[in-house]
């Protein structure tokens, strides 16, 4: 193979399940041209990062999985080289795929009892197991970031926490899961995206932390990975001063975080994968097509993630660097090729499995739920409902989710919804409500990020901060558990249930919980202001 050929190894564009035929033969004619050494799946050019900038709608479509299938084929099919197929699944293929198995965050399985962390590996097999359905083997999951800003606007849910130790313990389970399954995984965003206020799509993050703290907190996940020989680790688009001379220089692009820091210093030898290169922190930097390219290579990436430049990209690396630096990434690349048994052929093939899924995430509600507080909730509802004081309502779901359909035998009410952020609905709500004292309340929060309070109208935060001081309300949370912050007077509840997901097998163990009475094993994995 020539060093040309090698160089093309290091490139793994973006893809998209649900493009056009002319996309497609676009990208099938890159592969064979540049010997392409794998690709990214995205669900479609408007779900992915770029869509920061073009806001275009994203389109579902039913057919989605069978379309990654179909294209993984067709792509192998043109490659000179195996490919190494690769996505974004933290939460499971449903991440990118419609109508495929949906996993808990990684935030709800933070709230698990480290003596629970067996079903962290149970998660990260059954998701490694999805992916070799559709014929994936390196899944760019989990998070190592340890989420101790509650104001981060792209980590949060999708962190395993604030507790360090925690966080490298439930990450590496979640590794060995997929491992066990022949599935490779990747330790991000290093050197640690936590602790930031800025989204690394727009905008490039700063750290101001100094080694010796960043050895302290952040980066203790990753060195517990590096012990434990992880298949690779992504470079996260923020900067760190304090390792860069003062300057606000992206991570990607340095080669004292990279080579200095994660190489000599840490030791580690294994696979360095960009994050995507065509987010805005870096991707607007350079005038010159492959530029950036040849600066994120020659920083000490073997991946190229997302990489828009390729052909230029690869008449840069050829043209600066040694044969040497070619060839030591080249041998990374090819390892883990190996690994999964592509170059061989003998990579096995798995399916989906919804039955197993469905199970595995009712055991992880069963020991995530976490009482934030509760002043004889079972009794209260119990008591009112036999009264005829009681009344339901549902927060953004209609009143058939299962929460409330598997209350209606042992607490009969009248049920009411409110699915609009129309105040005249509201107004007519508090209306219907005077004749009762007690309510129990489902917030479905809409969005899982904390912008704009998660989605929650500001009509609807303004009537629970109101309902909480006249009525006796117990509430039940079904979603990121920072939106507790966002909600008003929330101390003036009877009681308070965070049940993280809104998935039904979540919605029913919530039901039983509150039916039984019983205790609940989880605790939140990040402080919440006001709690």
């Amino acid at each position: 193979m020539t060093l040309q050929h090698k160089i093309g190894q290091f490139f793994f564009p973006a893809v998209f399940i649900n493009d056009t035929e002319a996309n497609i033969q676009e990208m099938e004619q890159l592969i064979k041209t540049y010997n392409i050494g794998g690709l990214t799946f995205f669900h479609s050019r408007a779900s992915a990062a770029t869509n920061y900038e073009t806001k275009k709608k994203i389109v579902f479509n039913d057919d989605s999985y069978q379309r990654l299938k179909d294209l993984i084929v067709r792509y192998q099919k043109c490659a000179p080289t195996p490919l190494l197929m690769s996505i974004d699944a933290e939460w499971g293929l449903a991440m990118r795929v419609e109508k495929t198995p949906q996993y808990p965050y990684a935030i709800t399985l933070g709230a698990l009892p480290e003596s629970e962390s067996h079903l962290v590996y149970e998660v990260g097999k059954q998701i490694g197991l999805d992916l070799k359905s559709a014929g994936i083997h390196y899944n760019l999951a989990p998070l190592a970031d340890i989420n101790n800003n509650p104001n981060n606007p792209v980590i949060g849910y999708r962190s395993f926490g604030e507790n360090k130790e925690k966080v490298a313990l439930f990450a590496l389970e979640y590794l060995r899961g997929m491992t066990d399954v022949g599935v490779l995984g990747c330790l991000k965003h290093f050197p640690g995206h936590g602790n930031t206020n800025v989204d690394s799509h727009l905008g490039l993050p700063v750290l101001k932390e100094n080694l010796e703290e960043l050895l302290a907190n952040e980066l203790y996940p990753f060195i517990k990975g590096i012990k434990n020989q992880v298949d690779s680790i992504m470079i996260g688009h923020l900067a760190v001063p304090a390792l860069n001379d003062g300057k606000d220089t992206s991570a990607t692009l340095s080669k004292n975080i990279i080579e200095n820091l994660l190489r000599k210093r840490l030791g580690y030898d294994g696979l360095v994968i960009s994050d995507a290169l065509n987010m805005h922190s870096v991707s607007k930097l350079y005038d010159k097509k492959g530029q950036l390219e040849w600066e994120a290579f020659n920083a000490g990436n073997d991946v190229l993630c997302f990489a828009e430049n390729v052909a230029e990209g690869i008449d840069e690396i050829l043209k600066n660097a040694s044969p040497e630096r070619i060839n030591e990434s080249y041998e990374r690349i090819m390892k883990c090729k190996k690994q999964v048994g592509i170059l061989a052929s003998t990579a096995a093939s798995a399916v989906l499995d919804f039955e197993k899924a469905s199970i595995l995430n009712k055991k992880v509600a069963a020991n995530s739920l976490t009482k934030i507080s509760d002043n004889g909730s079972t009794s209260l509802l119990l008591e009112a409902s036999e009264k005829g004081k009681l009344a339901k309502i549902s927060l953004y779901k209609p009143t058939n989710n299962a929460f409330f359909q598997d209350l209606k035998i042992d607490f009969p009410a009248d049920e009411f919804a409110i699915e609009t952020d129309t105040l005249d609905t509201i107004t007519a709500l508090e209306q219907k409500l005077e004749p009762y004292d007690s309510l129990l309340i489902s917030l479905f929060v809409p969005k899982a990020k904390p912008m704009n309070n998660f989605d929650i109208d500001t009509e609807v935060l303004t009537f629970l901060e109101e309902i909480f001081l006249t009525k006796k309300c117990v509430l039940y949370v079904f979603g990121n558990p920072y939106a507790l912050q966002v909600i008003p007077n929330l101390k003036s509840a009877v009681g308070v249930v965070q049940a993280y997901q809104d998935f039904t097998e979540f919605q029913q163990v919530a039901a039983q919980q509150l039916i039984e009475n019983s205790a609940c094993k989880g605790t939140l994995a990040v402080h919440i202001e006001g709690l």
